[in-house]
């Protein structure tokens, strides 16, 4: 095993560890089924992208390594970063109390379809990935970096946003929690503000990307924005 592919799969266990906490922890049990589903589902989900991505593009699985709110250089996506990583918690604990106290219920077909609907984010992630491999954990433009206008990213301009958010819509549906979509929301709605500065910084920064804008004008959703 080379160093690249350890150091992924030692990120993707302490990752898993640590989705366990934030979801069984608040819910007080073991029994509970949506969570096992989910964890082992998403589990499964980064380790396929973590494996295939450090035989086929070790670059973007190293620049990827570098994230979280240190690794920003620019000092509002530290503060956005920030903020993103308070909703996230606070989704899987929000659907882990409403586990723990059935402040909610959602059916067994919903639970399933979000199911698939992270499934189908995580391809998302794969597609963007494969067209762009420089597509950083961190808001930053490299040496000799051109923009990506093929792929998904001739339909929108942040693909990898697009499946973040269907991935974390889906979470606490996936865990049968009602109540979870509260920080979910405002998680959309910190990617949204990342998005939107992460937009002002490339134009700045990234040759042909004012111009990759006009041409390719939806942001995430075709049609809509």
């Amino acid at each position: 095993m080379d160093e690249l592919t350890r150091r992924t799969l030692q990120g993707l266990g302490k990752f898993q560890l640590f989705l366990a906490v934030v979801i069984f922890l608040p819910a007080w049990s073991l029994r509970y089924w949506q969570g096992w589903l989910y964890w082992l589902i998403f589990g499964l989900a980064c380790l396929a992208l973590g494996i295939y991505f450090s035989r086929h593009d070790p670059a973007l699985v190293a620049r990827r390594m570098e994230a979280g709110p240190k690794a920003e250089k620019e000092p509002r996506q530290k503060l956005i970063l920030m903020c993103a990583t308070v909703a996230l918690i606070a989704s899987y604990v929000v659907c882990g109390l409403d586990h723990r106290f059935r402040w909610s219920s959602v059916p067994l077909w919903l639970v399933l379809a979000a199911d698939l609907l992270v499934i189908l984010g995580a391809y998302g992630f794969y597609v963007t990935f494969r067209e762009n491999s420089y597509a950083a954990s961190t808001v930053t433009v490299e040496s000799g970096q051109s923009v990506i206008s093929s792929g998904p990213y001739a339909a929108v301009r942040h693909p990898m946003y697009t499946a973040a958010i269907i991935l974390y819509v889906a979470t606490p549906l996936a865990l049968a929690s009602w109540w979870g979509l509260v920080p979910a929301s405002l998680l959309v709605a910190v990617i949204v503000w990342r998005l939107i500065d992460e937009e002002a910084y490339l134009a700045r920064h990234l040759a042909g990307y004012v111009d990759y804008r006009q041409r390719v004008r939806a942001r995430l959703v075709p049609g809509v924005w």
